[in-house]
């Protein structure tokens, strides 16, 4: 929250049991670290300044301090992996957990600094590597063996982020909104919520929904109320950002389907999804909006299953149009009208049909995990 340094610093002391309000003004205090580190003291600067925030950055990134760049690798792998080489990526001390390879780490974490603490590279480097890019199937002969995974001997398979499967579904859909930078935005969400937390004055009282590509935008752009978060994002684990946190949840429940299902940025998605099939043949779109959501083809089983639950909803829905016009008449975006299914051989019953087809896979596991 600082800017800059004051012009004049501000005396600080020693306060009396740590109460902010009995500060013992014979114990006056500078900045620093603990003296029992090799800090920066009086005798590393400058006779006509104190130590400063810059200082203390400098000193943190020295190469002869081998905590932060550790720490900062290991988050960096807990992002890619689910898990840190340091499991307890929020304690480096000896309460926290030993790293499960400590040459591994020490290596990640020197040719980071010798990089320049180039974040951009670390992350090349770990992803362009073997380790990264072996599959999750589990191995019979280390089933037994390591059954934890601890010598990571297959890719630990986990569900992905809120924000990735929201983004990993409109790219599936051709919505995404690429575009890097600029303002916030307002993606859907259930009205009133805001009118619950918010003073009628405040600026965020009233929730006002985004239009046009702010609707499609990245889910790094969404607008963020830390009273109000947005609860589809929650549901998938998201921190409410009252407070920070090293690392989330990861939990699996019923609501989350619901999501995937029900709101109205995954059900306008799997319109998409199955506008783009619209008009192949059927195992040809079936198999091209399958590989879009969980990039693998369907095996034989699965688009048998897939054609067999198209062509059933299809007879569904062409025998009720009102319940496939309210279907795809969910979201904001553009609809095809009548003349441009009819030009790709279809109707707003079989687009319906596709639209809930497309909708089972966007909910697959295969689609929401990272594997």
């Amino acid at each position: 929250m600082v800017m800059r340094e004051r012009a004049e610093p501000r005396p600080n002391f020693v306060l009396n049991r740590g109460e902010y309000d009995q500060a013992d003004k014979s114990r006056p205090v500078e900045p620093g670290v603990p003296g029992f580190l090799s800090g920066f003291g009086a005798e590393h600067l400058p006779a006509d300044r104190r130590a400063t925030r810059l200082d203390l950055a400098n000193w943190m990134t020295d190469e002869e301090n081998p905590l932060v760049a550790r720490v900062a690798v290991n988050r960096v792998w807990q992002v890619l992996f689910g898990t840190g080489l340091v499991a307890s990526s929020g304690d480096f001390g000896l309460q926290g957990a030993w790293p499960s390879h400590p040459e591994l780490l020490d290596n990640l974490a020197i040719t980071f600094v010798q990089d320049g603490w180039n974040v951009r590279n670390l992350i090349r480097r770990i992803v362009m590597s073997e380790t990264y890019r072996q599959s999750s199937q589990v191995r019979a002969d280390l089933a037994a063996l390591d059954p934890g995974d601890a010598l990571l001997g297959r890719y630990p398979a986990r569900r992905m982020t809120g924000e990735a499967i929201r983004d990993g579904a409109l790219f599936a859909a051709g919505l995404l909104e690429e575009k890097l930078g600029g303002p916030s935005v307002k993606p859907y969400q259930p009205a009133g919520l805001w009118s619950e937390v918010s003073m009628p004055q405040s600026n965020t009282g009233r929730f006002e929904l985004g239009t046009g590509q702010e609707l499609y935008r990245r889910s790094v752009y969404t607008y963020w109320k830390r009273a109000a978060p947005p609860p589809a994002m929650l549901t998938f684990d998201a921190p409410s950002r009252e407070s920070c946190i090293v690392m989330r949840e990861s939990t699996n429940t019923p609501l989350q389907a619901l999501v995937l299902w029900n709101d109205e940025q995954f059900v306008e998605a799997a319109r998409n999804l199955g506008l783009r099939s619209l008009g192949l043949p059927r195992d040809e779109g079936l198999g091209a909006l399958f590989l879009r959501c969980t990039g693998a083809a369907p095996d034989a089983e699965e688009l048998a299953l897939l054609g067999d639950t198209l062509d059933a909803l299809i007879v569904r829905y062409e025998a009720a149009p009102e319940d496939a016009s309210a279907l795809i008449s969910v979201g904001m975006g553009a609809m095809p009208s009548e003349d441009e299914l009819r030009e790709l051989g279809s109707s707003t019953g079989e687009l319906a049909a596709w639209t809930l087809v497309a909708s089972a896979v966007l909910n697959l596991h295969a689609t929401i995990t990272q594997r």
